[in-house]
């Protein structure tokens, strides 16, 4: 037997400890860059102090704004924040739990470039000024929501839902700091499209709200698919095998086509809905969620904007090539050459998209006897181009055909 000589043992140490000091470099660098995007994300606290100090200075007021600062009794739980400007935290009000989200900066203005991050101070709720009567703060309130979703037949009936809400202690008047804590919430597309879609079944439902922060009922699943992983777990995996696991961890197959039809209700509901169309501008698994009963739920509505709004923005926005032209990550149009504008149209409708973002979350364990069909009717739904409007019969055809061949598959189970 060869013994090893010293220099080669010596060589061996020192490659060991070399690559021992490495790896301890580089987790302690992963580690302190985790952190610091952490605290520059998770910044509740700022936020609630923020508006404690405008509550208690009398300038903001509303259901939850007593529980949050003077009872304690509205605890900020677990942080989901994914953008620093809009704080998502878990948390819990009494008996109830539920979602806390709250803004550190106002809303974006759709200054529609590549990246839309608001670049003004925090909301001043300096609006309505003192001495607003409710009348006159009645036609704001329309004025703004016609500008939003456009001069649509019943506005009044959603400007007397926004004035129901503003009536947080519901004593039959409208306080200044009730009004401007309204004010303040009709200037995100979240709350928006919450009263716009309130007898539907796709939000959940407003809680109690405090200036810009607002409670809202807790989704038991979400994303829609998916698992979330510690950080330090997740910065190992590879992406692709991220993607494979996404879909190892989700529901049942008939409670997967059940959640579907939702997201595919949800699409027929905000074409041509009540107050106008919306387009949605990021399709992805993190935007949604489902209830115990698998009902779909929208988890984040910013980029869920009115279409009027949209176009109205998109047309200033300078370009080159038509990447130049995107809102979100699902929002696209065409670059006009000639002028150096964006086009209004979006390339793809809002079905087309979530199809895409559904095709292997529903294709993996479909039945035999309707994986084939499903899989041509998603494909065909994929294809689609330009706008709805410009495709509305294959459009409702192709949304007809999904729905009704899911509803078939699952009707007669106790998952529908």
């Amino acid at each position: 037997m060869q013994l090893m000589s010293p220099a080669r043992f010596s060589y061996l140490h020192m490659k060991y400890l070399f690559f021992s000091w490495l790896a301890v470099f580089v987790g302690s660098w992963i580690v302190y860059v985790q952190y610091s995007s952490y605290t520059e994300l998770c910044r509740g606290h700022d936020c609630k102090n923020s508006i404690c100090d405008k509550y208690k200075k009398g300038v903001i007021d509303g259901s939850a704004c007593s529980s949050l600062c003077d009872k304690d009794t509205l605890y900020l739980g677990k942080c989901f924040t994914a953008k620093p400007n809009s704080q998502v935290y878990s948390g819990s009000w009494g008996d109830l739990e539920g979602v806390i989200k709250c803004q550190m900066e106002v809303a974006p203005h759709y200054d529609l470039g590549n990246e839309i991050e608001p670049r003004k101070e925090a909301a001043a709720f300096d609006k309505p000024t003192k001495g607003t009567s409710v009348e006159k703060f009645r036609e704001m309130i329309l004025n703004h929501l016609k500008a939003k979703v456009g001069d649509q037949a019943n506005l009044a009936d959603l400007a007397a839902q926004v004035l129901s809400i503003a009536d947080a202690n519901k004593d039959g008047h409208i306080s200044l700091p009730e009004a401007r804590s309204t004010w303040a919430l009709l200037q995100l597309n979240e709350f928006l499209l919450s009263l716009v879609l309130q007898d539907k079944e796709h939000m959940p439902k407003l809680l109690g709200f405090c200036g810009d922060l607002y409670v809202t009922e807790k989704v038991s699943n979400s994303p829609l698919y998916g698992i979330r992983l510690p950080w330090i777990i997740e910065v190992w995996i590879p992406a692709g095998l991220q993607r494979s696991m996404d879909q190892w961890f989700t529901p049942s197959w008939p409670h997967k086509a059940k959640i579907s039809i939702g997201l595919l209700e949800l699409v027929e509901d905000i074409f041509h809905g009540t107050f106008g169309s919306f387009l949605m501008c990021d399709v992805s698994a993190t935007t949604f969620g489902y209830n115990d009963r698998h009902d779909l739920k929208v988890m984040d509505a910013r980029y869920i904007v009115p279409e009027a709004i949209f176009q109205e923005g998109i047309r200033q926005q300078r370009c080159d090539v038509d990447e130049d032209c995107l809102y979100g990550t699902d929002c696209l149009t065409s670059c006009d050459l000639t002028k150096h504008r964006c086009t209004p149209e979006v390339t793809r409708p809002n079905l087309a998209k979530a199809c895409d973002a559904l095709k292997h979350y529903i294709l993996r364990g479909a039945p035999s006897d309707v994986s084939e069909e499903l899989e041509k009717q998603l494909y065909a739904c994929i294809a689609l181009k330009g706008s709805a409007e410009q495709m509305e019969i294959e459009h409702s055809l192709i949304l007809n055909n999904l729905k009704t061949l899911l509803w078939k598959k699952i009707s007669h189970t106790k998952d529908s």
